[in-house]
């Protein structure tokens, strides 16, 4: 049998939506193209999000090249939401907003110790005397943690409140 949009030919084999829906695939379905019968969780994640009448909706709203992408976002948004009911996407956006904040002040830390340790290193070449002095030691680490970075302008907050915990992840 030849197969025609992961359909078989002359035998009706529901797509994943109609099998879901428990409905007959008829032969023009929307659904057909973006929800094979064998990806049936990619159509379950998406009907549990958005309902199939809405997505039904939207599909039949947009031209034919914008539907592929139209799915792939609605499935990457259902699985969000079924992870994380509140935020979604958006929640995995901040927590990677998160790990750059965290890495971005690392590496400022990395780079002004290269600075200090490049000074040093020069002061000591030059030809001047250096000692081990407690004035000329240089000050130890702050941990990470204690830490703000200096990239994040919008959210300075010397206290955790209830926005910042609502954000964190």
């Amino acid at each position: 049998m030849k197969e025609i949009n992961g359909r078989k030919q002359g035998v009706a084999s529901p797509c994943a939506a109609c099998k879901l829906l428990r409905r007959r695939c008829a032969e023009d379905c929307v659904f057909a193209p973006y929800f094979p019968a064998d990806e049936p969780q990619k159509f379950a994640s998406v009907h549990k999000v958005f309902g199939a009448s809405n997505v039904n909706k939207m599909l039949q709203e947009l031209p034919v090249h914008q539907r592929g992408d139209a799915v792939s976002s609605m499935v990457y948004e259902a699985n969000a939401r079924v992870r994380d009911p509140v935020y979604g996407c958006v929640g995995s956006i901040s927590s990677l907003q998160h790990q750059i904040d965290v890495l971005q002040t690392q590496l400022a830390m990395a780079q002004a110790e290269v600075v200090h340790l490049r000074m040093r290193q020069f002061s000591s070449t030059s030809g001047r005397p250096t000692t081990t002095s407690p004035e000329n030691r240089s000050p130890p680490p702050v941990p990470i943690s204690q830490t703000k970075s200096p990239f994040n302008m919008d959210m300075v907050v010397d206290e955790p409140s209830i926005d910042e915990s609502l954000w964190s992840c």
